[in-house]
């Protein structure tokens, strides 16, 4: 309870932050110079988000899948390897990852999508390997004592009781996922990163900032949405946000 009240209280002086950041920039006229390149913010946005909704719309299903089998006592053995491997790939540097997906599928959209959607994997991954794991085997010992299915106790008993836990992993995913995004730009993906590296190219703190700042606030929509569908989805027993 306490790591949850921290991580709260993180959250808010981060959007505290933002606030005070966004009153300094209008009071030093720096909004007005960023509202310059607004068309090309509206239409590299649409880029950034089509990259995040794809590459992690893909990623959620595709790994709370993978948590769930290598969860299951018949893949037991094989799951501690997986894990090790997962975490062993979270060494390598996301840069690194796109840098490969260009190798295989050339440049543009299709890697850049590909590398965004196994950088999200991990957290989706063990939150939902560990989730399920720490169920505590009394609920699991009533729920074979009625007479449910390994199916039905999966479904009606593990998941509720691991949501919040894969929810977490889906929101530190889908943060990186956003946060990402902008290094789809070398190799060719586009996105908000076209403004941040060629600000950073030309010396030209302005444009840098046009793309940095509308990056930053989609990663605090997109941590406020999926804590929205946390708190409406998981159970209240077992949801802390709720208790």
């Amino acid at each position: 309870m306490k790591t949850i009240q921290f991580n709260n209280i993180g959250r808010g002086v981060m959007y505290l932050a933002v606030l005070l950041l966004g009153i300094y920039l209008q009071r030093t006229g720096l909004i007005d110079d960023i509202l310059y390149y607004y068309d090309d913010i509206v239409y590299l946005g649409r880029q950034h988000v089509e990259l995040t909704l794809i590459s992690g719309g893909l990623a959620v299903p595709v790994g709370i899948a993978l948590g769930i089998m290598l969860s299951r006592p018949k893949f037991r053995n094989l799951s501690e390897w997986t894990m090790q491997g997962l975490n062993v790939g979270t060494t390598i540097p996301t840069l690194a990852i796109l840098a490969l997906s260009m190798s295989f599928l050339g440049i543009g959209m299709l890697p850049a999508i590909f590398g965004l959607f196994i950088a999200s994997l991990l957290p989706i991954v063990r939150n939902t390997y560990t989730g399920l794991l720490g169920v505590p085997a009394h609920l699991k010992e009533a729920a074979a004592g009625i007479g449910m299915s390994s199916t039905q106790m999966l479904l009606k008993v593990e998941i509720p009781n691991a949501l919040y836990v894969m929810f977490a992993g889906v929101r530190t995913a889908l943060a990186i996922n956003v946060g990402t995004v902008p290094l789809a730009f070398l190799i060719g993906g586009g996105g908000l990163g076209e403004l941040i590296f060629t600000g950073i190219a030309l010396l030209n703190t302005q444009m840098m900032l046009a793309g940095a700042i509308p990056t930053a606030m989609l990663a605090i929509l997109v941590d406020i949405l999926v804590a929205g569908l946390a708190l409406l989805l998981v159970p209240r027993g077992v949801n802390p946000l709720r208790n």
